[in-house]
């Protein structure tokens, strides 16, 4: 790390170079003018924000099964973390942006919604369990805020767009064989029917099974993806019908003490369950031990579990001449468990250990539309999003004997306890407009608003001492306003300004209203606000027949954020429950540069620059209803990087191709006092390969080899994956990840 420059001078190389290379560009001979074919970092040129995004030859460029959003996470202002090598454990992955987490972002396929991707499977699904990656066409990335017809609810800041690839107009075939370290099998089937007078269907199915890369279990998943289009006049038909099946064995949270003294490489017993029986017996103060803080050091098992069936139907009809109306309707269907082996409920034989479960189900239907149409200098873009979600999460525990041990990869059944029920039902409506004008050639104007409300009705079924009722998070005018100007054919400036607004989450666990009491629920049932901000950005997009770039400078102010707090004495019991604590405020730079070195050579560079503080300190009440004020005014945000830079060299011939990557991350912190903190890391990824369409029966062949931490460092992964803390001044807070070490995967591909 003391070897990257500082990151001014990365912010001013990056520019001088940019411009540099502009003015040496214009002059290149023809026979170097070629079309970059990587990171289309300006797809959004002419858009009123910042927009990027890739195309499908960055994602058929990545190793296989590797998370979409792992090959997101080179665009400027993204923070992506996992603990395994491909970016698909779920516990695991953080994707934040501009200070914003994960489940403060809006998140799509194809249109449909995928909640914010939470892994508590609330409102959604994960991207590597909506579609196979393999079949991800493109994505956009809007960084500050998304379109207004977006469909979602949670989008503080930016939206990622994901789009599935399309069925092929001619017959077709695809294999791709993937084999790894830690046992990595991946396979992947396409078969495309080609055209037909009933349209063009495309049918794929993967299967991947991989070992963790410390302990033991695996990480399993099954996906079949069915998609189908037909074109009929000047209209077309879109549906397509995804399925998933995954079984993941957890990795053990661990802290900065627990690294010190046990290494990267500690993990949980299983499947070692005497070892569990032992610690509980020794550590946990069951058979009249005394519990010591080694209890937490490991247990016998966590593993998660995913059933999901996502589908959608979509009529892009061309109305006339200047009118266009595109509506989606969807469903998904998901049965889902979060497993614990917990030594802290003995099971009903005596058994110092029991499983508990969060089992989660979500059935819920939407209707996205989408009308565009033009009046002379101006498009007017109108939508509605109606989505109805029934939730239901529960808090199970099961019997667990040394000679029956429930599978951590089988949903568990018959308990003998559940601790609480509930039936959520939330029902989300939005509207939007927009008027977009040229005012001139070179001037464009747009502005216009959404209208959100969500209301969730949650019912507790089982258990006593929680909450029911109703809860509505409501904004009927949001706004968003941008400008685009041309200057040139090259160069273009857009300064863009919105509101948006999260709406609360209808579930027991979380940030959310109802993981309280009912006196806790009651106090804050008609004064809660939603949380909202303002983003402010502006930017400058170059572009020429060898290089393009963008400079994106912004601002955010984040008001009404939600934190959980113990309240006062009037409230019996004291209980922990969901507050406004005050904003946050960030701002920063990004840029990005792409350019060509030379015929067949690339290189691409993104850097983010910010800083983000908390505004106001957070005031509890202890049980004599006096003031505890945690000191957070002025101290950064948590998990909150202020320097992202990656670097990607790389060559393609037609036939021989290759990338060198290189992603630099400065120190994030994961308590809101900044006592406990990570060091930066930066990380070097290989992948080469060769491509051939001369084998043959078979029209086109390749073979790709893929290292992750090329230099196998060892480093901290995800920070908060048990949430944040206020203060850790002995490294004790168990909410850290480590980082998977060196990875090597081979991948054959084969078209027919």
């Amino acid at each position: 790390m003391r070897h990257l420059p500082a990151p001014s001078h990365l912010a001013a190389a990056l520019l001088a170079a940019l411009a540099a290379y502009s003015a040496d560009a214009q002059s290149a001979s023809t026979t170097e003018t070629q079309a970059l074919d990587r990171v289309t970092i300006n797809i959004g040129r002419g858009q009123l924000r910042s927009v990027q995004g890739l195309t499908k030859a960055d994602f058929e460029s990545a190793v296989a099964g590797l998370s979409p959003l792992a090959t997101v996470s080179r665009l400027p202002g993204v923070n992506f973390q996992s603990a395994d090598p491909l970016g698909n454990y779920e516990w695991s992955t953080r994707f934040t942006l501009r200070a914003f987490s994960q489940n403060q972002l809006g998140f799509t396929l194809d249109d449909v919604p995928l909640g914010d991707m939470s892994y508590g499977n609330l409102n959604g699904l994960h991207i590597s369990r909506a579609v196979s990656s393999e079949n991800v066409a493109r994505a956009y990335l809007s960084q500050g805020t998304g379109a207004l017809e977006t469909a979602s609810s949670s989008n503080l800041g930016g939206t990622l767009q994901f789009y599935s690839s399309m069925p092929l107009e001619r017959f077709g075939f695809q294999a791709v064989q993937t084999l790894g370290s830690s046992s990595n099998r991946r396979t992947f089937l396409r078969l495309d029917t080609g055209s037909s007078p009933l349209g063009e269907f495309y049918l794929s199915y993967t299967r991947q099974n991989a070992d963790k890369w410390k302990g033991e279990g695996e990480q399993r998943q099954e996906q079949w993806n069915l998609k189908y289009a037909r074109q009929i006049g000047e209209h077309q038909v879109t549906a397509f019908v995804n399925t998933s099946k995954r079984r993941e064995i957890d990795y053990q949270d661990v802290s900065l003490e627990m690294v010190r003294r046990l290494g990267y490489d500690w993990d949980n017993f299983y499947p070692d369950i005497q070892a569990a029986l032992n610690a509980s017996t020794t550590h946990c103060g069951n058979a009249g031990s005394n519990y010591d803080a080694t209890c937490d050091d490991a247990y016998y098992a966590g593993a998660g579990l995913r059933d999901d069936t996502l589908g959608g139907v979509t009529l892009d009809a061309r109305l006339s001449e200047q009118a266009r109306l595109k509506t989606t309707g969807y469903w998904h269907h998901n049965d889902g468990s979060g497993l614990w082996y917990t030594p802290y409920s003995a099971s009903p034989d005596g058994t110092p250990l029991s499983l508990r479960t969060t089992d989660y189900a979500i059935r819920r239907q939407g209707v996205v539309s989408v009308l565009d149409f033009d009046v002379g200098a101006h498009q007017i873009k109108a939508s509605f999003w109606h989505e109805r979600n029934d939730f239901e999460q529960a808090r199970r525990f099961y019997a667990v004997s040394p000679t029956n041990v429930p599978s951590p990869y089988d949903f568990p059944s018959k308990p003998f306890l559940t601790q609480w029920q509930y039936a959520f039902s939330t029902t989300t409506d939005q509207f939007s407009l927009a008027d977009t004008v040229a005012l001139s050639r070179e001037l464009t104007l747009g502005a216009g608003f959404k209208s959100l409300r969500a209301r969730i009705d949650g019912q507790l079924e089982v258990g006593t001492g929680r909450p029911s009722g109703t809860i509505t998070a409501s904004k009927g005018f949001l706004p968003q306003a941008g400008l685009n100007l041309r200057l040139s054919k090259e160069d273009e400036l857009f300064v863009g300004v919105s509101r948006n607004m999260r709406v609360y989450q209808g579930a027991a666990t979380g940030t959310t209203p109802y993981a309280t009491t009912d006196a806790g629920f009651a106090a804050i049932k008609g004064t809660l606000k939603p949380e909202t901000s303002d983003n402010f950005e502006a930017g400058w997009r170059t572009q020429g027949r060898l290089y393009e770039g963008n400079v994106t400078a912004y601002l955010v102010n984040f008001k009404d954020r939600l934190l959980g707090v113990t309240q006062g004495a009037g409230i019996q019991g004291n209980p922990t429950v969901l507050s406004n604590v005050g904003g946050v405020r960030t701002y920063g730079l990004e840029a990005a540069l792409s350019f060509r070195l030379a015929p067949g050579f690339s290189w691409y560079n993104s850097l983010s620059l910010s800083q983000s503080t908390y505004r106001d300190d957070v005031v509890s009440k202890d049980a004599g209803n006096k003031d505890i004020v945690v000191a957070t005014r002025g101290k950064h945000v948590v998990d909150a990087p202020d320097t992202l830079f990656k670097s990607i060299l790389g060559y393609d011939s037609g036939a021989m191709f290759g990338s060198l990557g290189l992603d630099y991350m400065s120190r994030r912190y994961y308590t809101y006092l900044n006592d406990g903190s990570v060091d930066g890391r930066t990380l070097l990824n290989l992948s080469a390969g060769y491509r051939s369409k001369s084998l043959g029966f078979v029209s086109e062949g390749s073979f790709t080899i893929g290292v992750s931490n090329l230099t196998n460092k060892k480093y901290i992964s995800t920070v908060g994956s048990n949430g944040f803390s206020n203060d850790d001044p002995k490294g004790t807070a168990q909410t850290l990840l480590t980082g998977a070490p060196r990875q090597v995967f081979l991948s054959f591909s084969a078209k027919l």
